[in-house]
């Protein structure tokens, strides 16, 4: 089985979705290089995408478009100015013309070089696109790509086989990484960070955490500090800003560190950690929905419920900043078990593959830093997928917003209730292990119908009527 890190699976991207926005502007930068390695890139004439299946069905919601001639542009979705996405996409449109890499200006009109064909799904995943460019001089064939969840991309030709892992400690099951966890005497983010030093120093990995929980913070901070409706068409009325200042009322702040402990000085009552931690989630996936640059945690439509909780910890559960790390290792493995076990796609899996992910993931490591022992911290990952199974992705055109958003904030409070029942209960007596329901939520994934799985056919997106806009 393939080695994955938790840094594949934790990785900082751009909104609205890691499939349909993350993985195509990662294929249009392969592709690229593809061209550049094959020294073809400077005889590139034209470029056209094709895009199929659910890829296709939900990619003008998803902004597909938008990061497909980003990703052509050569620009990155880590550093881009997201400010600056709508203007950069607008004068593409303008001028029907793309700088190919930043540098080579090629003839390029969305309305017909970049194809939208919902009626063709390609046989390895429903989300899928070719690129074929038009050269001066050589030869280069179609390439085929599939953004497979989560930011992941494979291309066709690479097959669907998988590699060798190349850790330490193979962890394919829950039931492994128990046992090496048994073995070695360590905690899981012990046993994680082991395999983790294969590919990073301790620095870098300390380093690299600690990114990603200063872009999670970010994204909170300005979704609880922007006001307005959220593009694409719905009129979604952004709800974490003003919840933020209802919940701090009078209490002043300059800075993130002075808000948050502000926030830890609004008391704890049961209702007040309820709309903060929905507030934590909201803004997050406010941010998401206007194209904003979160971390896929699994994926950007779930990408609100680990900071969410994460935040739980630190500002009502007694956590301290020292566990972010730790925090973030665990998470990311048990992601990572899903990935391997299951799928991390909503066009695979349904919503049971993003938010049900993201609350066994959230559930997990909360539950290791309230002190829980390995099995009881696997234990929670179960609770909390367990009631997921099933649960559906049926957006409301298209867009990353009904019922996304909310959800995210349902993730969140399910994953706190299942690191509860977990350490109050005891795991011997358990009658679920965590890879039972990893197989069951697979086996739900295949059943399900594909109206089901973010194409915008069935549910609540089949019942109400939008007119879409753009990011």
């Amino acid at each position: 089985m393939e080695a994955i890190s938790v840094f594949d699976l934790l990785k900082v991207g751009v909104g609205p979705s890691s499939s349909h926005t993350l993985g195509p502007w990662r294929a249009a930068q392969r592709f690229l290089r593809k061209c550049e390695d094959q020294g073809v890139l400077d005889s590139v004439r034209g470029v056209q995408v094709e895009l199929f299946g659910s890829l296709a069905k939900t990619g003008r919601g998803h902004a597909t478009d938008m990061a497909v001639m980003l990703g052509l542009s050569g620009e990155d979705p880590e550093l881009v100015d997201t400010s600056s996405l709508g203007e950069k996409v607008a004068r593409v449109r303008e001028h029907r013309t793309l700088l190919l890499q930043g540098r080579l200006p090629v003839p390029f009109d969305p309305e017909t070089d970049l194809r939208f064909r919902p009626e063709l799904t390609l046989p390895y995943h429903p989300n899928a696109l070719r690129f074929e460019v038009a050269l001066g001089r050589g030869a280069l064939p179609p390439v085929t790509y599939y953004s497979i969840g989560g930011g992941f991309v494979r291309e066709e030709a690479d097959g669907t086989g998988q590699v060798p892992a190349g850790t330490p400690m193979p962890i394919e099951s829950a039931a492994d990484l128990l046992h090496f966890c048994q073995r070695k005497g360590a905690s899981i983010p012990e046993v994680v960070l082991g395999n983790e030093l294969v590919w990073r120093s301790r620095e870098q990995v300390a380093c690299g955490l600690a990114s990603l929980w200063n872009v999670m913070r970010d994204c909170v901070y300005r979704g609880c500090h922007t006001e307005g409706v959220l593009p694409g068409g719905l009129g979604v009325v952004r709800r974490a800003a003003p919840l933020n200042r209802l919940l701090l009322g009078a209490r002043g702040y300059t800075d993130q560190g002075t808000w948050i402990r502000r926030i830890r000085g609004t008391g704890r009552e049961f209702r007040n950690v309820l709309q903060w931690v929905s507030c934590f989630a909201l803004a997050v996936n406010e941010e998401n929905a206007s194209c904003g640059r979160v971390v896929t945690a699994p994926t950007n439509g779930a990408a609100g419920v680990l900071p969410a909780v994460l935040l739980y910890l630190l500002c009502f559960a007694g956590g301290e900043p020292t566990q972010v790390e730790e925090f973030l290792l665990t998470a990311g493995q048990v992601g990572i078990l899903f990935k391997k076990g299951a799928t991390i796609s909503a066009a695979m899996g349904g919503c049971q593959a993003e938010i049900g992910v993201s609350s066994a993931m959230a559930a997990s490591a909360l539950t290791h830093c309230l002190g829980g022992s390995p099995e009881r911290t696997l234990m929670a990952a179960e609770i909390a997928m367990e009631h997921h199974l099933g649960l559906t992705c049926d957006p409301v055109g298209g867009l990353v917003q009904i019922p996304c958003i909310e959800r995210n904030t349902m993730g969140a409070m399910k994953a706190i209730a299942a690191a509860n029942i977990a350490l109050s209960s005891d795991p011997a007596r358990a009658k679920v292990s965590l890879d039972a329901v990893i197989r069951s939520m697979w086996e739900t994934a295949l059943d399900m119908n594909s109206k089901y799985k973010e194409t915008a056919e069935g549910g609540l997106a089949a019942l109400i009527p939008v007119s879409l806009g753009e990011c």
